[in-house]
């Protein structure tokens, strides 16, 4: 391990001097995520492995080159789980691409996002710099924390060498339902059963269709199917379901001619619909929907703004409109201040984000 972040921060050093970009990256799983790709390739793989599993403290540690199917199965064998449910988008998904991505999947909803779990992490900085922030409890951070601000930062404020994450059981039970409905009932169902006891650990809404995934103790579960009612699906089809929505594996997210753009649409679960022309999905009982649109970027995005929320161009489309919201000018002010503390030299993931950065 020293072996490594020794390499990794020498070169940080000497491209720092030069000023040089780098580009970070793992399996390149999220390539197509952000904006454009720029500087020499970067590659974290070499610095991979578990550093550390305390099963009985709910943590683990592991290196940023850490393919996320070997951490994952290393969990499962103990009957753990990585809570959020990251997407791997890709057979050669990695730690440090899940942390500096931040995106979760169907689980997210019950359980929170990828944020949420970083206890602590190890960064070189633009100066070659090795840094420890919080630590492998939840409890340990005095102070700005760190460790999340580098959560879904793209790798544009320094390389994640480390990181504890939380990890949680995985549930005694689960089981999926399929109901049949329209877009405005699924908004509304999904916002009703977030307001009772129920088990719910996922949905997905598609083409009329809402599904639910229920997880928890037997009897709960049990007792939430005959609530709910619908139709039972299958447990090997219900898996193949929540993995496909995980991954954008599903028809929906397949690419279309031409690439219509995919948007990612954040916003408050009880937003009617949003009545933009286009094939849409939800999740997260209502507050993330993903929509193949040919709309224009202000008409989204002045719609989510109007309600509450935010887009984000996921795949496709042009990008030189701008793939995140627009920052507020305020708030753009300070991404660019954290941005000259961590990397002086502008090294990393140059534009990843915002052009500026």
């Amino acid at each position: 391990m020293d072996t490594a972040v020794q390499s990794f921060a020498e070169r940080i050093r000497e491209a720092a001097a030069r000023k040089t970009p780098l580009r970070l990256r793992g399996g390149g799983t999220k390539d197509f995520y952000g904006q454009a790709l720029a500087g020499e390739i970067f590659d974290t793989r070499p610095c991979a492995g578990i550093v550390a599993y305390e099963p009985s403290e709910l943590v683990v540690t592991a290196r940023c080159g850490t393919p996320l199917p070997e951490l994952e199965r290393a969990l499962g064998e103990r009957g753990q789980m990585l809570a959020f449910e990251p997407p791997h988008f890709g057979t050669g998904a990695t730690l440090g691409g899940m942390i500096a991505s931040g995106l979760s999947g169907p689980r997210r909803q019950a359980a929170g996002a990828v944020r949420d779990f970083v206890l602590g992490v190890r960064v070189i900085d633009g100066r070659g710099a090795s840094l420890r922030f919080g630590g492998q409890v939840m409890k340990n951070v005095a102070g700005y924390d760190v460790s999340r601000l580098m959560t879904g930062a793209l790798g544009t404020l320094g390389v994640i060498v480390e990181a504890s994450i939380k990890t949680l059981p995985v549930p005694v039970a689960e089981a999926s339902l399929r109901l049949e409905m329209p877009e405005a009932t699924a908004i509304e169902t999904m916002n009703r059963w977030a307001g009772k006891p129920l088990p719910v650990s996922a949905t997905a809404f598609a083409g009329g269709q809402l599904a639910v995934r229920l997880s928890g103790a037997a009897a709960a579960v049990k007792a939430a199917c005959e609530r709910i009612g619908g139709e039972r699906i299958a447990d090997a089809d219900a898996a193949a379901l929540w993995s496909a929505v995980r991954d954008h594996a599903a028809p929906f997210f397949e690419a279309r001619p031409g690439g219509t753009p995919l948007w990612r649409i954040s916003l408050p679960s009880a937003t009617p619909p949003l009545g933009i022309p286009g094939q849409l999905t939800i999740e997260w009982g209502g507050a993330l929907r993903w929509l193949v649109t040919t709309a224009d970027a202000r008409t989204i995005r002045d719609a989510a703004r109007r309600a509450g929320g935010h887009a984000t161009l996921f795949r496709y489309g042009d990008k030189s409109l701008g793939v995140f919201q627009p920052l507020e000018p305020a708030i753009a002010a300070v991404h660019r201040r954290l941005k000259a503390e961590f990397d002086p030299a502008g090294i990393f993931n140059p534009g990843r984000m915002y052009p500026d950065l």
